[in-house]
């Protein structure tokens, strides 16, 4: 008879943890060899027995317990298979938990037919991530491509800045009206008008808002 697949069960609501042992148990090539209703619980669980798949609920004793078990589990037991299943659908719900290095995302509500399908899959490094959570996965990668794209180009751009241009930008990173600037630099307003254009124009933006922001959501004010 073949191996059977080890799982281990966390959730907080006794009633749903059984079900899907009891579920899960029925299966010839399934065996529960633990369960826990806390994250602590089935942290030592894992870490102290064998086990190929963890159905880990999110929300426990807070609401990110789950997700810090993953993590435990997963920096000591890089090999585990770690599918949540939550009742939470939210976009940074999903990444948060997927970044732990989890291999699937299932919603408590799937049937019995999916659940167990999902667990052979994550077993055989065949994971099936629902097309609604792949999306949610896809489009923050990109995002997070573009952010870094953006950080290239604003980087490149500040190596190029004259020095008065970057104690103009330190100026308005102080929030500093441009007469408040020119008072302070002692030149003319028109001076200071005329170096604003040409940021404006290196940075491909048209209002001086707009390289403040950038430069606050990058964490590069240490930089001027």
């Amino acid at each position: 008879m073949a191996e059977k697949i080890k799982i281990m069960v966390a959730d907080d609501i006794d009633i749903i943890r059984e079900n899907i042992c009891e579920m899960l148990a029925e299966e010839e090539d399934l065996e529960i060899v633990g369960q826990s209703a806390t994250a602590e619980a089935i942290i030592e669980l894992a870490l102290n027995n064998d086990v190929d798949v963890i159905l880990m609920d999110i929300e426990m004793e807070n609401k990110i317990s789950g997700i810090y078990a993953a993590e435990m589990i997963l920096n000591t037991k890089p090999n585990v298979k770690v599918v949540f299943m939550s009742v939470h659908e939210g976009d940074d719900v999903i990444i948060r938990a997927m970044e732990t290095g989890a291999v699937d995302y299932l919603i408590k509500t799937d049937d019995k037919e999916k659940i167990i399908r999902h667990v052979r899959r994550a077993y055989m490094d065949r994971t099936e991530i629902d097309h609604d959570v792949l999306v949610k996965i896809r489009t923050e990668f990109k995002r997070l491509r573009k952010s870094e794209n953006a950080l290239m180009y604003f980087i490149k751009n500040i190596a190029v800045l004259t020095p008065a241009e970057r104690e103009l930008i330190k100026l308005l990173l102080q929030d500093k009206k441009l007469s408040q600037i020119a008072s302070e630099r002692c030149v003319e307003l028109v001076t200071v008008k005329t170096q604003i254009n040409h940021l404006l124009k290196k940075f491909k933006v048209r209002r001086t808002k707009e390289i403040v922001k950038m430069i606050r959501e990058m964490g590069l004010e240490s930089l001027f």
